[in-house]
């Protein structure tokens, strides 16, 4: 029997990694996003290796978008065995009394508020069913703050604790959840996080071999792949190259 997956932020780099390799192991989707464009080329890709997929357009940041899109689920659908929690980012990298009110609340709405929108909509019914697994695409920034790095490293920080508060009071009804901590990973992030200026963005990942999407998709798969009685609480995975937050070796 096919399992199903909700992931969010679905558009490109790890959520879109993770869809990928969810189907490619026979899971059907639900794929969410903002833009109609990528959502629809990701669900070609997906029914293509042969996944069912329901794709919904909407922004994690509205909790009336969110019940109103994956709040009535039905059918198959309503049968969730893993949310992948990815929809996130950062914005702006400069020292706090520098920095964008607009960039903060973003974040915040985004990071934070998203994730626990999407997980007060979805989680009662993994509940009632006494099965699920919650994935929460959280940072190294959630267990180090870095200069710069404040409000980002704040609201990764608040995942990191959400996570072990929906381990805590979900574990009557054996719902497993991981918090998965990367370091440099070279997506759309740096990009994002510079409005946009590729040149600062690439020097984000000059001179060492930074993770990819998919080292990040394997082992979110690696997670809920594993046996009934195992679940993995926490995760934190570096390039090499990386050691800590702050603490690169570059060639």
């Amino acid at each position: 029997m096919r399992k199903t997956a909700v992931v969010t932020g679905a558009t490109s780099g790890i959520g879109q990694a993770t869809a990928i390799k969810l189907a490619e192991n026979g899971y059907d989707l639900v794929i969410t996003g903002r833009r109609a464009e990528r959502l629809s080329e990701l669900e070609e890709k997906l029914r293509k290796i042969g996944a069912d997929v329901l794709s919904l357009c909407f922004d994690v940041r509205s909790f009336e978008q969110v019940k109103s899109n994956i709040g009535n689920l039905s059918g198959k659908w309503s049968d969730i065995d893993v949310l992948v929690n990815n929809a996130g980012g950062a914005l702006g990298k400069e020292p706090i009394q520098d920095g964008s009110i607009e960039d903060w609340d973003t974040m915040i709405d985004t990071n934070v508020k998203g994730l626990l929108y999407v997980t007060k909509v979805l989680l009662p019914k993994m509940c009632q069913n006494h099965k699920g697994h919650v994935v929460n695409l959280c940072s190294i920034a959630g267990k180090q703050v870095y200069g710069e790095g404040n409000v980002y490293c704040a609201s990764k920080h608040a995942v990191n604790a959400i996570s072990k508060g929906i381990r805590i009071d979900a574990l009557p009804y054996g719902i497993k959840v991981t918090n998965i901590c990367p370091g440099a990973v070279e997506t759309e992030f740096s990009i994002v996080r510079f409005h946009g200026d590729e040149k600062k963005a690439a020097a984000t990942y000059q001179g060492f071999t930074p993770l990819t999407a998919n080292d990040i998709a394997d082992t979110i798969y690696y997670c809920v792949s594993l046996p009934p009685h195992v679940c993995i609480n926490d995760l934190t995975i570096m390039p090499t190259a990386q050691a800590d937050s702050g603490h690169f070796f570059k060639q």
